[in-house]
């Protein structure tokens, strides 16, 4: 039987990977030593024209639907992995039929939550980590998106600007409706509060979750999490006349919880007193967005936060606050972000993208400036932060030497 491949734009080397080999028994030089996290399904990264992509090995008629589901989320804008390919009637050497596989971008500089976890970061990881996804799960819903599994295992996180931003990885539950109802967005609910509490548990087992954590608890932030964005990004506010200030703090408050308002519906009373506001589309990254239309850096959220924090204060430096804000952020470009990302040694780079770490030099040279009691020059700072931080930090754009479906889990007694 031929080999059926369902693609956009198939990359022809594709052709001369093993489709006659189970996955799991892929040989060493095809696959690409990242993490992973636990899955249903079998699933490994491969090298493939330069780049990496996941392969997960599925039934042919749920590949198909996932690639179909992916692609439109994709169209829609919702933070989700690019579907490339599915690769269908595969047969092993004796004739066997083979699951169908689904083939997917890996994300760069993503992590599975365990990968997370088992590196011991800061004591209020658990809590970054569930903001993300209850950020990721409020803009699916808003979307008409129901995912319907829910969880920190079929979600990918990246470090932006010390926070994390999450991506949807497996859809293979996800529907696309124009309007999700208030059932629906509860069910997805219900199943993330179970499963979190549930992988938080087996964390905690594992010794990976600090020790005075409540899973439980955890679980239920996500939950306080999400009715917080819901009801912010959603709820009905009425104003009197006169009021307008109260129009731009609400639009303001959207802006700084990551979010743009698309659109306001405003009706009055009979009366002519009140203005009812409402936001009909909402979507995140104001400040990416703004960065990119100035710089062509396309980064996430946080990051783009921070960079433009320090546009703006090389702005104000340079007394130019009043010149075009374009011509400002080329030259900011050129003369402060570019010269020290380059400064980095080559092989340093793929410690962290160019964004975060720019974000953190700048946190060390605050750092630097506090022990100092005076400002230290970002020269200064980049040289100290590339002899005494870089060398240490885990390298995310290439392997990290760990499979976190092999991290032990450890009982305590």
């Amino acid at each position: 039987m031929a080999l059926q491949i369902t693609a956009a734009r198939p990359d022809p080397a594709i052709f001369d990977l093993p489709w006659d080999v189970p996955l799991e028994d892929w040989p060493e030089h095809h696959l690409a030593a990242l993490p992973r996290g636990i899955s249903r399904h079998v699933v490994r990264f491969v090298r493939l024209s330069g780049r990496v992509i996941a392969v997960k090995e599925i039934k042919a008629e749920l590949a198909q639907r996932e690639y179909q589901t992916l692609q439109l989320l994709r169209r829609l804008g919702q933070p989700a992995v690019e579907p490339l390919a599915v690769i269908a009637g595969r047969t092993d050497a004796q004739g066997h039929e083979l699951d169908a596989c689904l083939v997917t971008q890996h994300l760069k500089f993503s992590l599975p939550y365990r990968a997370i976890f088992s590196q011991r970061l800061r004591p209020d990881t658990a809590r970054r980590v569930l903001d993300a996804l209850a950020v990721l799960l409020v803009r699916l819903h808003l979307g008409g998106v129901y995912w319907g599994d829910v969880s920190l295992s079929n979600t990918l996180f990246r470090r932006d600007a010390g926070e994390f931003a999450a991506y949807l990885v497996d859809a293979e539950t996800a529907e696309v409706h124009n309007q999700l109802s208030n059932g629906q967005r509860n069910h997805d609910l219900t199943i993330a509060h179970g499963n979190i509490a549930g992988e938080l548990m087996d964390l905690a087992a594992g010794e990976l979750l600090a020790e005075d954590a409540d899973a439980l608890e955890i679980a239920d932030r996500l939950m306080h999490r999400y009715e917080l964005l819901w009801r912010e990004l959603t709820a009905t506010e009425r104003f009197e006349h006169g009021d307008r200030w109260r129009v731009d703090e609400r639009i303001r408050r959207l802006n700084n919880l990551g979010f743009d308002v698309g659109e306001l519906e405003m009706s009055t009373d009979l009366d002519g007193t009140h203005i009812q506001i409402e936001p009909k589309i909402v979507d995140a990254g104001h400040h990416s967005r703004r960065l990119l239309r100035l710089t062509g850096l396309d980064v996430e959220e946080n990051q783009a936060r921070r960079l433009l924090n320090d546009l703006d204060a090389y702005s104000a430096s340079q007394d130019r606050q009043n010149e075009d804000e374009e011509l400002v952020a080329h030259d900011w470009l050129a003369s402060i972000y570019e010269p020290v990302t380059r400064t980095v040694p080559p092989e340093l780079r793929s410690k962290l993208e160019p964004a975060e770490l720019f974000h953190e030099l700048l946190e060390h040279r605050w750092y630097l400036s506090e022990r100092a009691d005076q400002d230290v020059p970002l020269e200064h700072a980049v040289e100290d932060y590339v002899a005494t931080v870089l060398p240490s930090k885990p390298d995310e754009v290439a392997v990290l030497g760990l499979d976190t479906q092999e991290i032990p889990i450890r009982t305590k007694g």
